[in-house]
């Protein structure tokens, strides 16, 4: 080989909770398919038996992998040097959490439909973010504020692996950012709960105890998330190649191009096809195997 150590490496993910478990032969397969690919790969090493492999490439002219294997993830990326990550920047409806804050406020309305619906369409990218949120939160002018707690009591979970992700990488010294299109009432919450650092969103704006329809200018969007991620990395001192970002909507997909390693999470179609690195089928623990962390190191 002209360089003793892999040029990328790629990572196979089959979670056992998910039904699915990786076998020799998918390792197997994932190697030929790196052949063809142009790549030289390596022995696979493995992360967590049965669950999660490396295969460290040697890149003579391959620049990506297409791996078929049902239910199983595979995230590719160059070895860089930050395979630990120093900065994770995450989204937070649909990515640390499994509801979208905004259409779940709609069903206190019985407006859920409508409203998810607009929602759907300016996550695929088909909408402009900013006039698709104005026009979701006009129809919720006249909630009570009380609503905004019943909604994150009872209606709000957190995604699997969400605070294994943030609380491993957290203990091993890296920063973790919550960067939201929705609101800071739900984002303040979600931070403690999980463990992030910080968070920053869109502030609904109030008149006598109720939603007034509107919400704070100027709107926190996509290119608000690609600066928040290149802040937080230029006040640490780290590149861009340093970081982690997740999300699933096409106001993530700036700031997934731009990290050093960017992961859709089970996204829309439009953002799995543009993003370097997607999960498609495992939690977010899938992150913690992508940046070479063994089930071991794991802070649960």
């Amino acid at each position: 080989m002209a360089s003793e150590i892999p040029t990328h490496v790629i990572t196979l993910v089959a979670l056992p909770s998910q039904g699915k478990t990786l076998t020799q032969g998918a390792l197997d397969a994932a190697c030929d398919a790196a052949a063809a690919a142009g790549f030289t790969p390596t022995k696979p090493l493995w992360l967590e038996a049965g669950e999660a492999a490396d295969i460290g490439l040697y890149a003579n002219g391959g620049t990506s992998i297409a791996i078929d294997e049902a239910g199983v993830d595979a995230i590719l990326q160059p070895l860089d040097g930050f395979r630990h990550r120093r900065l994770l920047v995450s989204d937070m409806d649909s990515t640390i959490i499994q509801q979208e804050c905004i259409d779940e406020l709609a069903d206190e309305l019985g407006l859920k439909p409508q409203v998810s619906e607009i929602t759907e369409r300016a996550m695929n990218g088909e909408l402009d973010f900013k006039a698709a949120l104005r026009e979701r939160v006009a129809l919720l002018k006249g909630l009570e504020v009380a609503a905004l707690e019943r909604v994150y009591t009872d209606r709000i979970t957190l995604m699997p692996g969400a605070k294994t992700l943030v609380q491993t990488m957290r203990e091993d010294g890296a920063q973790c950012l919550l960067v939201s299109g929705g609101f800071t009432y739900f984002t303040e919450r979600v931070r403690r709960a999980v463990g992030f650092h910080a968070d920053h969103a869109n502030t609904l704006n109030l008149h006598a105890g109720a939603l007034d329809g509107t919400v704070l200018e100027p709107i926190l969007d996509k290119e608000s998330k690609l600066a928040s991620l290149k802040g937080a990395a230029a006040q640490m001192g780290i590149p861009l190649e340093a970081t982690l970002a997740l999300g699933d909507g096409a106001n993530d997909l700036p700031m997934l191009q731009a990290a050093g390693l960017g992961i859709a999470y089970h996204a829309k179609p439009s953002v799995r096809a543009a993003a370097k690195a997607c999960i498609d089928h495992g939690d977010l623990t899938v992150a913690l195997f992508a940046q070479g962390y063994r089930r071991s190191d794991w802070v649960e």
